[in-house]
């Protein structure tokens, strides 16, 4: 699917579409870049497009200058790196992988779409933190070819890939899906799809619960973060987590969890909902539990 006879995954020229051009579909496709993919990046704001293909060579520039890139290998990254807000430039890709805002209606309406414009081999992957691969492979004429791939936050830094399968997905979708992690240096989990999958079944609650313990007094947001650092080891403390992943992801993704596991523990704290409400979305904001507008 993703291979040619007699060539290994490493060699050969793969053509991966990317929708979304935030902090984690950027970082997906500097990775495919950096490792030998032609990538078509794809997002509707072309001005976000132009700013995040900036961001993108000036993190491949920065690898160059610090030993970690040939200079050879950042210009043939570089030049692999297109964008675009056609996604009918996606037709040609072997694999698309979404990483648009957490929302089960919004990435089926895109599944749809780029079910209806890619060719009948290509994958179709799914960032997504939480939501059901199977319910979005649903939509597809493809659901054997659906998969989820779970990059964590930032993706040319974390070593992590979650991978998930849907009921329909194939062994060669995940295979394929595997290696091509692999090729891009990540060490790769498994989780059945169920809501959260491993990493923020986990985390989400976690969060949560700090913000229960700040909404009900029990200690300060500073108290909080330090006791988890210093006394887990943890290199960032549960709210300043949240501010970096955003909390707006972070209530989604509890509310994917309340929903789909049905337990009230999973029940999004009111302090989270509120900061939500008042557009304290975290560091991307300027504002969330902390302030960043000094920093």
């Amino acid at each position: 699917m993703l291979s040619q006879p007699g060539l290994p995954l490493e060699d050969v020229k793969m053509c991966i579409g990317v929708v979304g051009c935030g902090q984690m579909g950027s970082g997906i496709a500097q990775l495919a870049a950096v490792n030998g993919c032609e990538v078509w990046l794809h997002d509707a704001d072309s001005m976000a497009l132009s700013k995040a293909r900036k961001s993108i060579s000036s993190r491949i520039e920065n690898l160059v200058l610090k030993g970690n890139l040939t200079k050879e290998k950042g210009t043939e990254a570089i030049r692999n790196l297109r964008c675009t807000s056609n996604l009918e430039d996606f037709h040609s890709a072997d694999m698309v992988i979404e990483a648009i805002m957490e929302s089960e209606d919004v990435k089926k309406k895109l599944f749809v779409q780029l079910d209806n414009i890619v060719k009948s081999s290509s994958i179709l992957a799914s960032n997504t933190s939480s939501i059901s691969i199977t319910r979005l492979a649903s939509v597809t004429s493809r659901p054997s070819q659906v998969i989820g791939m779970h990059f964590m936050n930032p993706p040319p830094v974390m070593k992590l890939v979650e991978i998930i399968r849907g009921a329909s997905t194939s062994d060669d979708t995940f295979n394929a899906t595997k290696s091509l992690a692999e090729r891009f240096g990540k060490k790769i989990v498994c989780s059945q799809d169920f809501s959260g999958f491993i990493v923020n079944r986990v985390l989400m609650p976690m969060i949560n619960e700090a913000f229960y313990a700040l909404y009900t007094g029990v200690a300060t947001k500073e108290d909080i973060d330090a006791g988890m650092k210093l006394g887990t080891n943890h290199p960032m403390g549960p709210l300043e987590l949240a501010d970096h992943i955003g909390l707006d992801v972070c209530l989604s993704i509890m509310k994917v969890l309340h929903a789909g596991l049905g337990d009230s523990k999973y029940l999004p704290c009111p302090l989270l909902v509120q900061y939500v409400d008042a557009g304290r979305l975290g560091r991307k904001k300027g504002v969330g539990v902390y302030n960043y507008s000094k920093i």
